[in-house]
């Protein structure tokens, strides 16, 4: 798979805020509820499932 462009943003927005990366990946669906909730019980985790998610799409 290759990046483009646009995932450097949104890894960008993912270590700033991994919902707000999340969101601009898949949009509002159960992969951003998921990453709100491993946020709120800890930033690592959040982004760690934010890079995931936008890797693997």
């Amino acid at each position: 798979m290759a990046l483009t462009c646009t995932d450097i943003f949104k890894f960008v927005a993912a270590v700033i805020l991994p919902p707000l990366g999340v969101f601009l990946e898949r949009g509002c669906t159960s992969d951003l509820a998921i990453n709100i909730l491993l946020t709120i019980l800890g930033f690592i985790p959040g982004i760690i499932h934010a890079f995931y998610i936008i890797l693997k799409y």
